[in-house]
């Protein structure tokens, strides 16, 4: 079977066999044409030393080439595996030092493209482990509710003769779990908003005092005989009216359910702070309840699908400003921030 010659082979082939007929035409030219036998024979010694010599450095510059060859050979043949190609590398034959250049320049590209890759497939892992806890987080708070519902219902449906009071008491049973619910959707559209990007802020001029003075009355009424005290005096502040009540209410609201005292709002010149006499969040955890989807494995901080300190720190992201958590584990909690 026929097997083509390597690089090297072929040229010294070719070279030996044109060397040997320019040879033996110049050496019966030498015989013809020198009458002396010893200078013939001399003429034609110096004639196949200096063939010899020729072909020698060919032999050495054809090998050099050769091994120039199979460096780039070996690049093109491992490029999707091979880490980086040796920039130390130097050729003697200008065309192969630019294919060499050519060569870093096209395994760069790669591993970006690679990097970029990887990054992709991570970033797509995250989204899916995301999704994945939120439809787990989705299913665990709204089946509470939503069993509540349906058990009051289905009491009030089996057993007409149930007195009014009961049934009245039923009622607002199913009334608050179905504001549960609400709180719990309206809190998912606005986390995807901030996902999305389509989050805008809208700027007004209010009295941060009163707003606070909604929260808490709107709060003590669904926490009923819970006291949230509220000190400062009023001040007006510059900010998205609408999302400050999300921030108020979701760290009021927070502290109501981790705590059984009374909760403190507390507004001086530059700040805003709710501090509670609750659980407490351990040292360890502190930085990770703001996550998103963060549940603790021993009480889950913000139980409404691990996304209530997390919007609160993304909305007080877009006001530049930060949330700063101060707590010890069975003393309770302070969440303050500038404004």
């Amino acid at each position: 079977m026929y097997s083509r010659p390597h690089f090297k082979e072929y040229v010294m082939a070719r070279l030996v066999a044109t060397a040997v007929v320019v040879f033996m035409v110049f050496s019966i030219l030498i015989y013809v044409v020198v009458p002396d036998t010893r200078d013939v024979v001399l003429s034609i010694a110096l004639l196949a030393l200096g063939f010899t010599v020729f072909i020698l450095f060919i032999y050495r510059g054809a090998r050099h080439m050769q091994k120039e060859l199979a460096t780039i050979s070996r690049y093109l043949k491992d490029l999707e595996k091979i880490e980086k190609i040796d920039y130390k590398t130097h050729f003697f034959i200008l065309e192969f030092e630019e294919i060499n250049q050519h060569l870093i320049t096209l395994l760069k590209g790669a591993k970006k493209r690679e990097d970029i890759k990887q990054r992709y497939n991570a970033k797509l892992k995250l989204k899916n482990r995301q999704r994945a806890d939120m439809i787990s987080a989705i299913a665990h708070e709204f089946r509470n509710p939503i069993a509540s519902i349906m058990g009051y219902s289905q009491t009030l449906q089996d057993d007409p003769g149930i007195p009014e009071a009961l049934q009245k008491k039923f009622l607002g049973k199913i009334y608050n779990n179905g504001n549960k619910i609400e709180a719990l959707l309206a809190r998912l559209i606005l986390w995807n908003k901030f996902e999305s990007k389509e989050a805008n802020l809208h700027k007004s001029r209010f009295d941060i005092y009163r707003l606070a003075n909604e929260v808490k009355t709107t709060l003590e009424e669904s926490y009923k005989g819970r006291v949230i005290h509220l000190a400062g005096l009023p001040r007006n502040v510059e900010a998205d009216r609408m999302l400050m009540e999300v921030v108020l209410k979701n760290l009021v609201e927070n502290a109501l359910k981790y705590s059984k005292e009374t909760v403190i709002i507390e507004l001086s010149d530059d700040a805003i702070s709710v501090t509670d006499k609750g659980i407490g969040i351990k040292s360890k955890e502190i930085d990770k309840v703001t996550k998103k989807f963060y549940r603790s494995g021993t009480h889950s901080w913000d139980n409404s699908m691990g996304l209530g300190l997390s919007i609160v720190k993304t909305i007080l992201l877009m006001h530049q400003t930060n949330l700063e958590i101060q707590s010890e584990e069975g003393q309770g909690s302070t969440f303050s921030f500038m404004i």
